[in-house]
């Protein structure tokens, strides 16, 4: 069933990083906040909601058990919002989703078995591709400064941060994945209902300070009724985030990169519905770094 679940997961995030994309206001330089407001707010009515369909107890500890987890996970995504501000989504998505490449690297150093030599390729492989995206931002970003374009798109306007903010999503996010492994797969050090509830209710608790901080101290206007967008991304988080926990706790190891190579999903949605134009290198970039993915999804296979 973990396989399943796996590509299930893959099917939920890769939607919800359309409505993300969608979500997010280049003008608004409080998007990702009130993005991070409207997943908390879906993960804890979830969590409530799941504890009483099935009858189970929550012990508040297991927020703090778990927590090593919980904020590598919300630090990356909150980055991830952050980044989708600034650089079109086919990019973005493919270079974000190559923790599946950090979690299988750190899961295989620290319990150690013998890799393929398909498994190296697909490492090597998305390692190329997003040096080879980095490279193509950095480049289209100089070429619009110099043909002095006054209305330069505002992705632009940060430079080579760019590709950075997908870069350190998907080494902060690998992390996590790898974490979860140890949590879920390795070590069994948390049951999937726990790790679940205590993943949702801390975000739950970041979103309360985060729509504070929002509304509060930074006296701005944010209706979360009307954010259409956003809570349906949260809505597609949070499907993703049920069935990714019982994939992890299946297979961790070949569960994780077959996850990831939901950036797959976001591209072809971002192409049909956000109409993202890219150059051809741009293209062969992403496709590089998604054939790596599969390598590393089906390398066990």
């Amino acid at each position: 069933m973990w396989f399943i679940f796996s590509l299930l997961t893959a099917l939920s995030w890769g939607a919800a990083n359309l409505f993300y994309k969608k979500g997010s206001d280049s003008n608004d330089r409080y998007s990702h906040l009130k993005i991070v407001t409207m997943v908390g707010l879906v993960m804890g009515i979830h969590a409530i909601l799941y504890m009483a369909v099935k009858g189970i107890s929550f012990d508040p500890f297991d927020m703090i058990r778990y927590f090593p987890v919980s904020f590598m996970y919300i630090l990356s995504m909150t980055i991830g919002y952050i980044g989708l501000r600034y650089i079109e989504l086919s990019i973005a998505a493919p270079v974000q989703n190559s923790s599946g490449a950090v979690s299988a690297v750190l899961l295989f150093i620290f319990f150690p078995r013998e890799l393929s030599m398909v498994e190296i390729s697909g490492v090597v492989i998305v390692t190329a591709g997003v040096i080879g995206l980095a490279v193509l931002e950095k480049q289209a970003e100089t070429a619009a400064w110099q043909a002095g374009n006054v209305g330069v798109d505002k992705k632009y306007q940060i430079g080579v941060l760019a590709i950075i903010f997908p870069i350190l999503y998907s080494l902060i996010d690998g992390i996590g994945t790898f974490l979860d492994g140890i949590y879920l797969d390795e070590l069994t050090l948390i049951s999937e209902d726990s790790a679940l509830l205590a993943y949702e209710f801390t975000f739950f608790i970041v979103a309360i300070i985060s729509y504070l901080y929002v509304t509060v101290v930074k006296k701005q206007k944010f209706y979360i009724f009307r954010e259409r967008d956003k809570g349906t991304a949260a809505i597609l988080e949070t499907v993703g985030q049920f069935f990714y926990v019982f994939a992890m706790a299946g297979n961790a190891m070949i569960a994780a990169p077959l996850i990831a190579a939901h950036g797959i999903f976001s591209v072809i949605l971002s192409r049909i519905f956000l109409k993202e134009i890219m150059t051809s290198r741009q293209y062969m970039m992403i496709a590089v770094v998604m054939v790596g993915i599969i390598l590393l999804g089906f390398a066990e296979g």
